[in-house]
């Protein structure tokens, strides 16, 4: 049987092994490689194989394949929507390295943030960083969007990022809190709490307002509404109203869920919060 061509699987400690493409026909009379590069069975077989049937040389061989290929099972990934732990987030939340030079943005928020179901380079921060790049800002961009992330969930993961030594943080939080039903005072609370550290770290900071869909009852959207308009106020935190504008309940501009925008939509954010961000960036 001939040996096909190899593939590296994984980054992982067992990165080193290959798995082979078998190919050719059973009467082929060249080495047959299992598992690791370079171990043939008849090397297995001398030895260890060496008097045995074939019926339990094959039997044998089938017992220790799982062996050789267990280095290779990993853990399933975390979908990028589901919610993530505040605890956890803290921790494994996935910061990429900015690209470039320049001011440094840090945009903190949700699965909108991060570009749920997109290529990370359609994520609306991303697309800022080139709209400031084609008017001559530069600017070091830094996605901390988490899949699921409430405010609570910013808050308890805000000082690592500041560590980042941020020139603006961007907030874009709440959006989670709202459609869990979670309480607005709390909510509040955690966005008031995010921009005061920020503030106290001497970063500007940009927030990015949510509104409620109707179906959750006036009494929640309206109180949801003025969340950010008194979190603004109090901070004296510059404020982009609704930064899904064009873009919430508008079908076109959202991938099939109806909930998370296309690069369409990300694009509108984008123009949404330029200005905003550009006036915080002057000298």
């Amino acid at each position: 049987m001939d040996t096909g061509e190899s593939e590296k699987i994984g980054n992982n400690p067992c990165s080193s092994v290959r798995l082979w493409r078998i190919r050719g026909s059973p009467t082929s009379r060249s080495p047959r490689t299992w598992g690791r590069q370079g171990v043939t069975a008849e090397a297995f077989e001398a030895p260890v194989m060496r008097g045995m049937t074939n019926r339990w040389r094959i039997c044998l061989l089938l017992a220790l394949a799982p062996v050789w290929m267990g280095c290779e099972r990993q853990p399933a990934s975390r979908s990028a929507a589901a919610p993530m732990p505040p605890e956890e987030a803290a921790t494994r939340a996935p910061v990429p390295e900015p690209a470039g030079e320049g001011i440094r943005i840090v945009f903190l928020g949700d699965s909108i943030t991060e570009g749920h179901g997109l290529d990370p380079a359609q994520a609306f921060p991303d697309v800022l960083g080139r709209m400031l790049a084609r008017e001559g800002i530069r600017a070091r961009i830094v996605n901390a969007g988490v899949g699921g992330d409430t405010s609570a969930g910013g808050l308890s993961r805000l000082d690592w990022l500041l560590r980042q030594n941020p020139d603006l943080l961007v907030v874009a939080l709440g959006g989670n809190d709202g459609l869990r039903g979670l309480s607005t005072d709390m909510t509040e609370a955690n966005l008031l709490a995010i921009v005061r550290q920020a503030a106290d770290r001497g970063v500007r900071v940009l927030l990015l307002g949510v509104l409620m869909p109707p179906n959750y009852g006036p009494q929640y959207t309206e109180a949801f509404a003025r969340i950010y308009p008194r979190v603004a106020a109090q901070t004296g935190a510059p404020l982009v109203p609704f930064f899904l504008d064009g873009v919430g309940g508008v079908p076109e501009m959202n991938l099939p869920d109806g909930m998370h925008p296309n690069g369409a939509g990300h694009a509108r954010i984008a123009e949404n919060v330029l200005e905003s961000v550009k006036a915080l960036l002057d000298p």
